[in-house]
């Protein structure tokens, strides 16, 4: 966990716990929604660039040559909103690949749309065409990363597409 992700855990906890202090159950209420809610989207961003890594080791295993350097607190745009959360860069030469994942954090941040609870972006340096937009949507217990396909549907993202991104970028 980076020290920006342990610094706004702290300070939601501080808040709920005035909340709490001050008989504002449903400010705390919210919190605590709040927090489960970031809980489930930490998991599920590292999911996402844990595959992402996992098989670029695969593949470098394997003769690949692939460079991968990690940012931890990232702000990037989706639409009008700003998220905050990871970004990994694979690259190969002048070729690279980057995944960033997160949720906006503060009110100025604006919402991760589409009733989603985090969104990620996978883009190609030099080829926009296989650039994709994931939204994380809740389902039970363990939200799942969809890609927003460019008709508006949503499909599941699973490893095999992780595949499919870094082969990309080999090619």
């Amino acid at each position: 966990m980076s020290s920006f992700d342990e610094e706004y855990e702290h300070k939601v906890a501080e808040a709920r716990q005035r909340a709490s202090a001050q008989g504002r159950g449903d400010v705390a209420d919210y919190l605590t929604l709040r927090a489960a809610n970031d809980a489930m989207r930490a998991r599920a961003v590292e999911w996402l660039l844990g595959a992402f890594t996992s098989v670029a080791g695969e593949m470098n295993r394997e003769g690949a040559s692939l460079t991968l350097a990690l940012t931890e607190t990232y702000r990037f745009r989706v639409g009008h909103s700003t998220m905050v959360g990871p970004r990994l860069v694979l690259a190969r030469g002048l070729r690279s690949l980057t995944v960033e994942a997160g949720w906006p954090r503060g009110p100025r941040d604006g919402i991760v749309r589409g009733g989603g609870l985090a969104s990620a972006l996978v883009g190609h340096f030099g080829n926009r065409k296989a650039d994709e937009e994931l939204l994380l949507l809740p389902f039970k217990d363990e939200p799942r990363w969809m890609v927003i396909e460019k008709t508006g549907a949503r499909t599941d993202f699973f490893e095999d597409r992780v595949r499919v991104h870094i082969n990309r970028l080999l090619i």
